[in-house]
């Protein structure tokens, strides 16, 4: 992969792996790829890491279900969930097609350079 690239996808892979709604399995794909960065398995990992991704990112549609259900309102609180409920609609009517959280953010980010990235893998 060349060095900006790769620069780019180890500053977006630490700003998922650090942000709080980062899932165990994305941050345990982030770190396994960022090991492998430079290594024999490079390729290999990173094609694991983009699957993760692609199956970790949060729709706009699943998000705005969760918050509007009685698990969304268990997990968040009856204030806080009906605060992302309005939150992801306003991004799902601007056009929005994922969750905008530190996490999915990061994930996003990389994922549009996904076709640069495999190319180089």
């Amino acid at each position: 992969m060349e060095k900006e690239m790769l620069d780019y996808v180890v500053e977006k892979n630490r700003e998922l792996m650090k942000a709080p709604s980062c899932c165990s399995e994305a941050k345990e794909a982030a770190e396994a790829w960022l090991a492998a960065v430079g290594t024999e398995n490079e390729e290999a990992e990173t094609r694991r890491y983009m699957k993760e991704l692609e199956e970790d990112i949060e729709l706009i549609d699943g998000l705005i279900g969760f918050a509007g259900s009685e698990d969304g309102i268990q997990v968040f609180g009856a204030e806080t969930a009906k605060s992302i409920l309005d939150h992801a609609k306003e991004i799902k009517s601007a056009g929005g097609k994922y969750c905008d959280c530190e996490a999915c953010s990061a994930v996003d980010a990389i994922l549009k350079k996904k076709d640069a990235i495999l190319g180089h893998a």
